[in-house]
């Protein structure tokens, strides 16, 4: 849940610190005072866009920390190497008066989206103008859907259709450039013969020059060696030989002279190498040897790959390469070439999608059926007595949500038939059936902190009581907070903020309080009889506390 809320520099919020505790908790205050700015400031941890507007006037940065006790996030922090103690989460979002923005979870840098999906594990937020989105297809299907989870099966049934669409696509292409196709399949098909005919390998093409040089150059290079050969060890007076003399002469003179040792030394290493040389060379000369028709066949070859890469426009050493591209391309297309068995293929995956979207259907048949009884029964709750609500599920073609059209169907009171919510709803109802909406799919969500941001606009009276007591029965089985206007809420509550706003001489900042019992019955008082608040207004608001 929430435990804290620290604010800075944000908007018109100068510095608040607020501590929540479970249950059903309330923020009200007069209109302008700041009251939504606290949500905003607590959706910018949760990874809502922000821009320098947001930052107080005259001030360098806005700074929002949230405080979190979250033991079940633990594994998406492990998944995101991020530490987490004693359950305790930390987020963080700070932007600067030029809009640029830093997040933080427990201390580590994180992104928007890290916030963003984080967030949706911590906290649920129910907007002010939730009954009007009520109105579009889109979000009817997004809040069954949701109220279900069946988002993974929604998910499933995307990627099924995505697949039997682009089957689909490819299939009624080549039906429309058939010829275009063939004609690009030929091409593809004689490169690849040309080029399996050729059967150049990785690495061929530096190693057959090597060879070509070798074996054109032989003559020079055994004529070379055997020079070397003969100066080094093999001639009248190699080398070797006089190496040996100098060496055997110089060392009779160190018994004259013993620092000829020195030289002797350093002689003796160019000996040894000579040595070495000589046996290289031998080595070589046993290898080398002049073959004519070795030679053409390596001129050839060396020809062929030359030639080949002329004619495909590219350099000798890429031809394995070009091979293996050409060749899967070649398979494609002649996967996509095969009308029957585009045919297939096609019908295969449209099945695939039917079986899946059937069982949706069947899992949103069996969730729609609950989400209208479980609202026709808050309806009568809430001063729509004989009304019903009921979702319809009207057959389309297949489409990437599904074969069904989600509706929500209502009839306000007893004895009329249902028709569109967008229909025959008027602005009361749809706050009120929105609000029945938002109880019920929050009572059944894992989220486990749930806000309501002035849902309960254009009701009243003993409705307003009653949506208070929904809300605080939703208070026990997870945290709840409420911005509300009404006092017949705002007396339910376990915990109650006060928003206000100070005006200066230079700036109006907004100022919040936890309100104790005696304040409570002031600001209830406020609520119902406006700025004159008397006697009466005052006993009906400890009447309203003490329910």
């Amino acid at each position: 849940m929430l435990r804290t809320l620290t604010i800075r520099d944000f908007v018109i919020v100068e510095h608040i610190e607020l501590e929540f505790s479970a249950g059903f908790s309330v923020l009200t205050g007069e209109t302008g005072a700041g009251k939504s700015i606290l949500i905003d400031a607590l959706s910018l941890t949760l990874g809502g866009r922000g821009d320098a507007s947001m930052v107080r006037e005259g001030a360098a940065k806005a700074d929002i920390v949230a405080e979190f006790s979250a033991p079940h996030c633990s594994a998406w922090l492990a998944e995101q190497e991020i530490d987490i103690e004693d359950g305790i989460i930390l987020l963080r979002r700070v932007i600067d008066n030029a809009g640029r923005s830093k997040a933080y979870i427990n201390g580590v840098s994180a992104t928007a989206a890290q916030l963003r999906e984080l967030g949706a594990l911590l906290v649920d937020i129910h907007g002010q103008h939730a009954h009007q989105s009520l109105l579009q297809s889109d979000a009817q299907r997004t809040i069954l859907d949701s109220q279900a989870q069946l988002q993974n099966q929604v998910n499933q049934v995307g990627a099924l259709y995505k697949s039997w669409s682009t089957l689909r696509q490819q299939r009624v292409q080549f039906e429309t450039n058939a010829r275009q196709v063939l004609q690009e399949r030929e091409r593809l098909d004689w490169q690849v013969g040309e080029l399996d005919k050729l059967k150049a390998q990785p690495g061929e093409w530096q190693d057959i020059t090597n060879e070509h040089s070798r074996l054109a150059h032989a003559a020079n290079l055994i004529e070379g060696a055997q020079c070397a050969l003969d100066i080094i060890s093999e001639s009248d007076s190699p080398i070797l030989s006089q190496l040996a003399s100098v060496n055997q002469r110089l060392t009779k003179l160190t018994e004259y002279d013993s620092a000829l040792q020195a030289i002797i030394e350093n002689l003796e290493p160019a000996r040894i190498h000579l040595q070495e040389a000589t046996s290289a060379l031998n080595d070589y000369l046993s290898r080398v040897e002049l073959d004519p028709a070795r030679l053409r066949e390596v001129e050839q070859r060396v020809e062929g790959l030359h030639s080949a890469a002329r004619k495909f426009h590219v350099a000798p050493e890429q031809l394995p390469e070009l091979f293996t591209t050409l060749s899967a391309e070649l398979a494609t297309l002649g996967a996509a070439t095969d009308l029957e068995s585009l045919h297939a293929m096609e019908q295969a995956a449209l099945e695939q999608y039917r079986s899946a979207a059937a069982l949706l259907s069947k899992a949103r048949a069996t969730a729609a059926a609950q989400l209208g009884s479980a609202v026709t029964k808050a309806m009568q709750e809430l001063s729509m007595a004989g009304g019903s609500f009921q979702i319809a599920l009207n057959p389309i073609e297949p489409s990437v949500h599904g074969m069904e059209q989600i509706e929500f169907m209502v009839a306000g009171h007893a004895g009329v038939a249902v028709r569109p919510l967008a229909k025959v709803a008027s602005g009361g109802e749809l706050a009120r059936i929105a609000l029945a909406i938002s109880v019920i799919a929050s009572a059944s969500t894992a989220t486990p902190t749930l806000i309501f941001d002035e849902v309960d606009s254009g009701i009243g009276g003993g409705v307003a009581e009653v949506v208070g007591r929904l809300l605080k029965r939703l208070g026990q089985q997870a945290q709840v907070l409420c911005v509300t206007h009404l006092a017949q809420v705002a007396s339910q509550a376990d915990q109650h903020f006060q928003v206000s706003k100070i005006s200066g001489a230079t700036a109006t900042v907004s100022h919040i309080e936890l309100l104790d019992h005696k304040a409570r019955v002031e600001e209830i008082a406020r609520m119902m009889g406006g700025l004159e608040i008397t006697a009466t207004t005052r006993k009906h608001a400890r009447e309203l506390l003490t329910n």
